[in-house]
């Protein structure tokens, strides 16, 4: 249970970060830098616990790779998928409950731009927080934080920079992106977490 609590507390904080930021009032064109950051420390603050996913497509990616017990893979959904539904309720009760239009995006393009912010996430997560060769390292959960803020600079214009699930589901639970893009979502980060851990297992075949 400690496991699934530090997942859903640091889902919490990440899918409240994208929202108190990018609704209106917010922090504008620095969102991606404050979101970035928010995982960054919730991955440090939590990574000893759960391993700091916070996100059902690094799950996934972690679950592949052999790193995460298959009994926690939905528990671990569940758990993300709650705190982003909580962090988006109180998100739009300290906005004030606003009206707020999505964003416009095509659809080909999005599936394309989060396929590939998903895997560039996972596959950060995998070598910097899995891998044998990098084990003790003390910067890994800066580096995962700098991908999210990275990929949300070059990728957010196109599908809004979601990269998770978990943030996608809080994000059109706001408002901040249409219910149909949804499915949308959901692949192309699924697809990404899973492209990711078969990359990572082929480059590295003696990592088990």
């Amino acid at each position: 249970m400690k496991k699934y609590l530090v997942e859903f507390i640091g889902t919490f904080f990440l899918v409240l970060t994208v929202g108190m930021t990018v609704i209106d009032p917010g922090a504008g064109a620095l969102a991606p830098l404050a979101i970035g950051s928010a995982l960054m420390i919730m991955v440090y603050a939590g990574g000893h616990v759960s391993g700091g996913h916070y996100n059902p497509a690094v799950t996934l990616a972690v679950w592949l790779r052999g790193r995460c017990a298959s009994a926690d893979v939905v528990p671990y959904w569940i758990s993300q998928i709650i705190g982003a539904l909580a962090a988006s309720t109180l998100t739009l009760h300290l906005k004030g409950n606003p009206i707020v239009t999505p964003q416009e995006i095509n659809g080909g393009h999005a599936l394309i731009a989060e396929l590939v912010g998903t895997f560039a996430l996972c596959y950060v997560v995998l070598n910097v927080a899995t891998a044998k060769a990098t084990a003790g390292n003390s910067n890994y959960g800066l580096a995962i934080g700098f991908t999210v803020m990275v990929m949300a600079f070059a990728l957010g214009g196109i599908s809004g920079g979601a990269f998770n699930p978990a943030v996608a589901t809080g994000i059109t639970f706001m408002h901040i992106e249409n219910a149909e893009h949804y499915p949308i979502y959901l692949a192309g980060d699924l697809a990404g977490g899973m492209l990711a851990a078969f990359a990572f297992k082929f480059i590295n075949p003696d990592d088990k």
